[in-house]
């Protein structure tokens, strides 16, 4: 049995039997349509309303009207800047919680969006939805990031779209809880092969992308039990230490290629796992937490935001940023 001391949201199922899985990378077939038009047509039709509504006026003309028509030339023209230059990222496990939260957030900062899920078609194309209503565009993908061919397909469906990759968000895993001395071989296999393989071929195949144009940034998931550990996730935290390796070793071989590459490690985040946690695993949880509660995704999507699109980021390269409610200090 798992200690209160189990860190991260996916870890919470140590605390259960029951090995909840919240993602899965046993997808065979690869799978895309896009969710959206391209957008950038907003502001010309606003422009043209503006010259119709006008016509036939004196006061068109008028240095006022002038003035009006400029304007919304500029915007027009802003709008469609933004459009042209909208970074393209590729987010995997993007269908809920973590993932679910960084793709709206960067959808809704502009970007266009690659919503990569295993298995819940369903709760990836209400992403993509709810990306669009924000005025972004999304991609709908289905495939197994353990698998080379689906990640060639993946990253080949977004630069034949949008031209090319500029953010790759590696976030899709899974768990497969158990003591060691009762884990089975496929356990092992299945949590190492999604968890650290798939960010290996994911990150090889971008980073081919962004070589290319001499930019781009990579933010992998990884996870505090990644740093310290857990009983009951030997799998997972041997998963999460190899991203973190990774991580810094593929920041350094692209840091003169100007490919920026850290992790984030999130400590217990709320999702559909603690919600079934019973009030006494609970109160264990949050002993164990200086701030008291559960991290939100939006938190996590928050920290990835910053480090996927400011500019202030850009002299960040091979850290490790925890975001725990001081859990591991």
């Amino acid at each position: 049995m798992a200690a209160a001391s189990s860190f991260s949201g996916s870890a919470v199922s140590a605390f259960k039997s029951a090995g909840i899985a919240p993602h899965s990378g046993d997808l065979k077939l690869t799978n895309f349509r896009r969710c959206s038009m391209i957008s950038g047509r907003v502001g010309s039709v606003q422009l043209r309303h503006s010259f119709n509504s006008n016509r036939g006026s004196r006061s068109f003309f008028s240095s006022s009207g002038v003035k009006a028509q400029v304007a919304a030339v500029e915007q027009a023209s802003i709008e469609s800047t933004k459009s042209i230059v909208a970074p393209v990222v590729v987010v995997t496990g993007a269908s809920r919680g973590i993932g679910k939260a960084i793709a709206l957030a960067l959808g809704k900062a502009g970007c266009k969006v690659l919503v990569n899920y295993a298995r819940s078609s369903k709760e990836a194309e209400e992403v993509c939805k709810e990306i669009e209503t924000s005025g972004g565009q999304a991609l709908l993908f289905g495939g197994d990031v353990s698998k080379e061919e689906d990640v060639e397909s993946m990253i080949k469906t977004a630069v034949d779209a949008w031209g090319t990759v500029d953010i790759l968000i590696n976030n899709a895993g899974i768990t497969r809880d158990g003591l060691l001395m009762r884990m089975k071989t496929s356990q092992w296999q299945d949590v190492i092969d999604l968890n650290l393989t798939g960010v290996f071929l994911c990150t090889q195949a971008a980073a081919k992308i962004m070589m290319k144009k001499r930019k781009g940034r990579i933010i992998n998931i990884a996870s505090v039990v990644g740093l310290v550990g857990n009983a009951g996730q030997a799998n997972y935290s041997a998963a999460k230490a190899g991203v973190i390796g990774l991580t810094k070793t593929v920041a350094k071989e692209y840091a003169s290629r100007n490919i920026n590459v850290n992790a984030v490690a999130p400590g217990f985040i709320a999702s559909d796992m603690t919600a079934k946690l019973g009030s006494d695993i609970e109160k264990k949880i949050l002993e164990t937490i200086p701030l008291g509660r559960y991290g939100q995704p939006e938190e996590i999507a928050g920290l990835v935001e910053f480090l996927a699109l400011n500019p202030a980021a850009s002299y960040i390269t091979g850290q490790v940023l925890t975001i725990d409610g001081g859990m591991v200090m």
